[in-house]
């Protein structure tokens, strides 16, 4: 495994499907150990994913203190406060209950992506397409939380058609979120994409790709 191939590989991709859009590259670590996550800081990687709570926290002591972490991971409501200070945006804003639990616990605003379950699969967490305005609409009445955009996963399939369909079906709703032009929720991002699909997401709009397994096998 050659860390710094690793990083240089993945921005030359980034920068070879990205049109006029600013991409972040979000090194997913939550199956690596601090020493990886420094090697990945020291090729200029700041922004970091991890999806529990004690991966986050364990990260963010052992790591400088200009990086940033990602909650990408579901969050249970009750472990909102281990990470709420401690986190740049969480990205899997799903119900009304975890919002609260956020404003109720954040000493400052927080960024939000709300997780949106494009593809209609059991296994998936997230809201319905149909549901989204009416939940951030629903959002306004807590005050530390700003939704800057919305995230999905992908199905698990080969088929780059159906893979896209997804993609740009979260486009167009975080397009619809934003000509509302709600004051709490700018929506201009898109996190979508990861390690089998971020070129696909990337040519969709994505402006946050959660990459792990190509960085750090």
């Amino acid at each position: 495994m050659s860390i710094a191939n690793n990083v240089n590989q993945v921005r030359q991709t980034i920068d070879a499907h990205r049109t006029d859009q600013a991409v972040t590259l979000i090194a997913v670590t939550k199956s690596v150990g601090p020493d990886v996550a420094n090697a990945l800081y020291a090729e200029g990687i700041r922004d970091f994913g991890e999806n529990r709570p004690e991966g986050l926290l364990e990260k963010v002591e052992q790591l400088p203190p200009d990086a940033k972490f990602h909650f990408i991971g579901s969050l249970q409501t009750r472990k909102v406060r281990q990470i709420i200070d401690r986190v740049a945006a969480i990205h899997s804003l799903d119900r009304l209950s975890l919002a609260e639990e956020i404003d109720k616990r954040a000493q400052g605003v927080i960024d939000c992506f709300v997780q949106v379950n494009v593809s209609g699969e059991a296994s998936k967490h997230g809201l319905e397409k149909e549901e989204v305005i009416p939940f951030i609409e629903n959002c306004k009445q807590y005050p530390h939380v700003r939704i800057i955009g919305l995230m999905t996963m992908a199905p698990f399939t080969e088929d780059e058609t159906v893979i896209r369909e997804t993609f740009r079906n979260l486009r167009q709703l975080r397009d619809d979120v934003a000509r509302h032009a709600y004051p709490h929720a700018p929506c201009t991002e898109l996190s979508m994409g990861m390690s089998n699909d971020y070129t696909l997401a990337i040519e969709e709009g994505a402006s946050f790709v959660r990459i792990g397994t190509v960085l750090v096998q």
